[in-house]
């Protein structure tokens, strides 16, 4: 599978022209996905939150929904999770084992959540849910699908990265965005802006964005047996910066970063180069879970694995949020 890199003029709002010349293209996939939405999709008999974007490319949904499945699990809850499985080979839909299955079957973010509790993956998000609630699911979160109507959210929370924000602010092809931003805060209960806003995001949308909440990223506690060495660090997400301006920030002297596409599956060539880095470099190699379980098991074990936390401004926020969720609130 081919993985391009965003177009560099979706991140710049000064462009223009290519925005202009595409905006025909644009307003026909605003007017698809809009009426998508007026297809009614089936109601679970639990309830459903859905952690979704406007955006193409990584926002850190996948980050909220492990941090909102553990304290749903804290709650006493037996939340099961849906997801696409972005990456997989699979078809059908299929209960996550990550004692069978690798990141080419299901995609990597589904082995990670499988981690935590049960883990779904297929298109059909309404089979997914009827699948998981017949396996003794009693509420059910979604990874990404905000845009899919195949299934009836009690709660839509929208996760934005503050670091990018809504890019230039135009819908595919003229830029990153899966629809309009004013009709996706209107289908939406809730808004997290993640990490420090570069964009001013909450300046122009803090208002209008349902329930705006913030929140920031923290390293594992993984990340201290690399204070004082230096280390060459990989990563294939939407921003590898992201998570190599994590490392720096906890005073990780980085020798070397590389970058990869979002979800990347590493060749031995891309290993061997890696290796030789570390070697001529004498630092070690840091990567994160997500990539972790993209790499064969006898390179996973050459490779120090740093993971990140979700630290909510507001303590209280998702215990309300989840408050909300689980007292059925209307999507």
């Amino acid at each position: 599978m081919v993985r391009l890199r965003a177009p560099a003029f979706w991140s710049q709002p000064s462009a223009k022209i290519r925005p202009l010349l595409l905006s025909p293209f644009s307003a026909i996939v605003a007017a698809i996905t809009a009426r998508k939405q007026r297809q009614m999709g089936w109601a679970a008999p639990v309830p459903v939150l859905c952690c979704g974007n406007i955006s193409v490319g990584g926002t850190g949904k996948t980050t909220v929904v492990l941090d909102l499945a553990e304290r749903l699990l804290q709650r006493g809850k037996n939340p099961h999770i849906l997801t696409r499985g972005y990456g997989g080979r699979l078809r059908t839909t299929t209960r996550v084992n990550p004692a069978q299955h690798t990141a080419q079957d299901v995609g990597d973010e589904p082995l990670l959540l499988a981690q935590l509790c049960p883990v779904w993956v297929g298109a059909d998000r309404a089979e997914s849910a009827r699948m998981a609630v017949a396996a003794g699911a009693d509420c059910l979160l979604m990874d990404d699908g905000f845009q899919n109507p195949s299934l009836h959210k009690n709660l839509s929370l929208l996760v934005v990265d503050g670091g990018v924000g809504l890019g230039n602010g135009h819908v595919l092809p003229a830029g990153p965005l899966r629809e309009q931003p004013l009709q996706a805060f209107a289908r939406a209960q809730a808004t997290v802006l993640i990490g420090p806003d570069k964009t001013g995001f909450q300046e122009r949308f803090g208002k209008v964005a349902p329930h705006f909440m913030r929140a920031g990223l923290r390293q594992s506690d993984t990340v201290s047996v690399l204070q004082g060495q230096r280390c060459v660090a990989f990563a294939g997400l939407g921003r590898p910066e992201k998570f190599f301006e994590g490392l720096k920030n906890c005073n990780v002297a980085l020798a070397q970063t590389v970058a990869f596409p979002d979800h990347y599956f590493y060749k031995q060539q891309d290993l061997a180069r890696l290796a030789d880095m570390a070697v001529s470099l004498q630092a070690r190699l840091v990567t994160t879970p997500k990539d972790a379980v993209r790499l064969p098991e006898y390179f996973r074990h050459k490779v120090i694995t740093v993971g990140v936390e979700l630290v909510w401004q507001n303590p209280a926020a998702p215990e309300i949020l989840l408050d909300q969720f689980l007292n059925g609130a209307a999507g």
